[in-house]
């Protein structure tokens, strides 16, 4: 890849195979505003043409994770006629949408607050890595909005039953509610945070690229399928098509030799 592109309310940072995207808004505790929703898509489209690439985390500079979505925008969004209003919505959704089905590992790293968008940017990543002290909520129906956009990966992510409460009510919720929920993958002191992502950063590096891939769009055709004949016949097709493959070839052989695989 050439040059990063150079962004306004963004910074990446590569460390090997890991790509950071950090929200880097901190004086605003990283609330979406245009900058951050404009290149977000862009600089994930980047990173998945980069084949150096392997895991991408998302995290947050300063205090906070993200606050939300800027509250003036959404009501500029509000205030600007129906067809302005839903392109822009539009455009939202179809961003948490292409995280949530990104070809790569994605990690969430949660400080702070994730609030509103913030625990949409969570819900759609693959890992949440959160510390002790971050805290959630989703407070739309407290201010007259609906986390519309971010609803299809917050009730999957967090599970319905809790869904029906926090996502109704408002209420704020630790990060020891979210893991023991489900949403959370793994709680970590502040001062452990980034081990904490590195560790399963590293894990992800170790497996083959294409076959996580594949392993990510299996898991979005299996959760909540009915197992039935077609079901069957999918997933004899993909462990087909894997096991004819040249990562395939290389990760057994590199097994029997008890040597790391050499992945392309």
């Amino acid at each position: 890849m050439g040059s990063d592109p150079i962004f306004q309310a963004l910074e990446l940072e590569r460390r090997g195979a890991v790509a950071h995207v950090w929200l880097n808004r901190p004086d605003a505790r990283n609330a979406m505003n245009d900058d951050m929703t404009k290149e977000l898509p862009r600089v994930f489209k980047s990173l998945e043409k980069d084949a150096s690439v392997r895991v991408v985390v998302l995290g947050g500079r300063g205090s906070a994770f993200c606050a939300g979505a800027d509250l003036g925008r959404m009501d500029k969004a509000g205030r600007a006629g129906g067809t302005k209003n839903r392109a822009q919505a539009l455009r939202s959704a179809k961003f948490f949408h292409d995280l949530y089905v990104f070809p790569k590992p994605t990690i969430a790293r949660i400080h702070g607050p994730a609030f509103a968008g913030g625990m949409g940017l969570v819900c759609a990543c693959d890992v949440v890595v959160a510390s002790d002290e971050a805290v959630f909520c989703l407070p739309e129906t407290r201010i007259g909005l609906v986390p519309a956009m971010i609803s299809p990966y917050v009730t999957r992510a967090m599970g319905a039953n809790a869904a029906r409460r926090y996502l109704l009510s408002g209420e704020r919720f630790s990060a020891q509610a979210g893991r023991e929920m489900g949403m959370v993958h793994e709680l970590a002191p502040a001062a452990e945070l980034d081990a904490a992502v590195e560790r399963v950063a590293q894990a992800f590096v170790s497996c083959a690229p294409n076959a996580l891939g594949e392993a990510k769009k299996l898991l979005r055709h299996v959760i909540g399928a009915p197992i039935t004949p077609q079901l069957i016949s999918h997933t004899a097709g993909v462990i087909a098509r894997a096991r004819a493959s040249e990562e395939a070839r290389e990760g057994i052989a590199a097994f029997r030799e008890k040597r790391k695989a050499r992945w392309q």
